[in-house]
This record gives C-alpha cells, structure tokens and sequence, in this order.
C-alpha cells in the first residue's frame, strides 16, 4: 500500500527538517516549502528521496495552496517572519479545502489567559495560540504539539539567552546565563534529532487517538543547575548557571527582542510559571513523549555528541582540543 503524502511548512527549520528528513527516509512522499534555495539544509532537501519542494513565501497564496496538493496529512510550524497569524489563518483555510485528513500544528501557549497568576504573554508564543484558536475554530482535524527548549540553542557564540560563555581562561569553565530560576524544572528537546520520529509517530496513530489534544514535546525535564551539570559532564569542564538579565550583544530582529524581553518579564519575574502553561506537559507529558519515540536523545548526549562538533565548525579553538 503506498504511503502517504506530508505536507511540511518552513522545512529548513529544526522542526520541519527533522520531519522531512525522517518521513522520506521511509517511504512517505513530502511537500517541504521553504522561503529560499539557500543553506546546507535547503541543499540537503533538494538531494532526498520522496520529497517535492515548494520554494517561495508563505504570504503568497498560491504557494499556500500548493504546499497541500496532494497531501493528506501535514506538518505546519509558522515563525514570526511575516504576519505569523494571518498565515497561520491561511494555511489552516487552505488545509481544509484541501481535506487535508490530520493536521498537526507546532503551537505554545498564551500565559496570560491563566487567570489569577498575573502572567504576561510572550509575543511570538500568544501569536501561535491564536492560530491554535482558529484552527480549532474551523473544525480542521488537528493536533497541537507544545515543544520544548531546544538543546540546540546553545552556543559559545554571544547569542542571547542561550550563550553558553567560555571558556574561562582561568579554569576552563562555562557560563550559562539567563532570568530562569536556578532550581525550576524546565522542559528539553533535541529539536533536530527528535521531532521527525515524534511527529510522524502522532501522524502514523492519527487523528481519531489524538483529535484536539495538546502534546508536550519534551523529552527531559531538568533545572538550569542540573543542565549545566550535564554539560559538565559531557564537556569534562565546570559549567556553572547564574540567573541574570539577558544580555543582547549581537544584532537581532526587533521581533525576537520583544520576545526576550517577554521571558524576562514572565520567567524572570514569575517563578511559578510553567513554560507550557497549566494543563501541558509535567510529568504525564513526559511519559506521553516518550511513548511517541524512545530514541530521544538527552541534553548530556547532545552535550557530548553535537555540542563539541557545532563549536567546532563554528571555529571555536576549545572544542579543538580533548580534555
């Protein structure tokens, strides 16, 4: 019986690359669009197996409605370049002319609906549950998935929020700062290595077993300090967490740099916030996760594996040298 056909948006992304790479690998055909022919992963889709691109901008309908030719099942992961609700409405009205038969949508949660907490919204996340909204508005067959932090933020390069700074001349060691709680558990993903297996898994159960649910997409749940100790671990140095205003010392979209100062508004200030919100996630949502795909890869292994291999392609002399 041929497999089926996966709609995949903004398929040089972490989320939908992993999808692309792991739904072709085994028979399904994929409809991958991104906005340009650029970058190592671009170039890796075009050479795959079972995979047509669409190239060109989501604010284009035609695109639109050429992502879902086909298809019977998508992937749709929006990002705030553009207009992210009003192309989250149309992609969503475009899946359902097109009877697309499962939609799974990469939302997050809109902090401020929670009454009696005082939590603020994060911009880029309240604009995904307003997509989520509409979805569920039209009666589309969907699925919600919440993912967590990503392993694959981090990086020795001064990039906001998840610098991990060093090496210290001194002892070698690392720093990790940012506004979370030292001790508040925070949910981890290995974007890349992990959402393919896991999303395809949701699409392979289908819609019937999870009609309207929300999927906490994470795979470890772990304080900043036991997170640096993993990186310790894995990068045989001390790795020390310090809680501390984000610090922007790189050129950044405007966009992210209210969405950064959105964390430091809900994290920095609220330490009772839960990053998914009530109702997502803990630890039922970690068992859900790890039902869906048991080869998730942890924050030490990705330490360990990836982390010393990225800083070394980014010329980093530490990672040169084996300790």
């Amino acid at each position: 019986m041929p497999k089926k056909t996966i709609a995949v948006v903004n398929s040089t992304g972490r989320q939908g690359a992993s999808l692309v790479r792991v739904a072709s690998a085994v028979g399904y055909h994929v409809r991958a669009q991104y906005h340009k022919r650029e970058g190592i992963v671009a170039e890796e889709l075009e050479d795959l197996e079972n995979v047509t691109t669409i190239v060109g901008s989501l604010e284009d309908r035609s695109i639109v409605q050429s992502v879902f030719d086909g298809a019977q099942l998508a992937f749709i992961n929006t990002t705030p370049w553009g207009d992210e609700v009003a192309i989250g409405k149309s992609l969503a009205n475009a899946a359902k002319k097109a009877g697309i038969q499962h939609y799974v949508y990469s939302s997050m949660p809109d902090h401020s609906i929670f009454e009696g907490r005082g939590w603020p919204a994060l911009p880029q996340w309240s604009s995904k549950f307003t997509v989520e909204n509409y979805i569920r508005q039209i009666g589309l067959p969907a699925t919600f998935v919440y993912t967590g932090i990503y392993n694959n933020n981090f990086t020795s390069l001064p990039y906001p929020l998840f610098c991990m700074e060093g090496p210290s001349e001194k002892d070698g060691s690392f720093e990790w700062a940012a506004p979370f709680h030292p001790d508040v558990p925070l949910p981890w993903l290995d974007a890349e290595h992990d959402v393919g297996p896991a999303v395809l898994q949701i699409l392979k159960e289908g819609y019937r077993k999870w009609a309207g649910s929300r999927i906490a997409l994470a795979f470890e749940v772990l304080t900043p300090r036991d997170l640096c100790s993993a990186f310790s671990r894995a990068l045989r140095r001390p790795v020390h967490y310090t809680r501390a205003p984000i610090q922007i010392r790189c050129p950044i979209p405007s966009g992210y740099e209210e969405q950064l100062s959105g964390i430091e508004a809900l994290f920095g200030k609220h330490d009772d916030a839960l990053y998914f919100g009530l109702g997502v996630g803990g630890e039922e949502g970690l068992s859900e996760a790890r039902g869906l795909w048991e080869g998730w890869r942890g924050v030490e292994e990705y330490a360990r594996e990836v982390f010393i291999e990225e800083e070394r392609a980014n010329g980093r002399a530490w990672a040169m040298t084996k300790r």
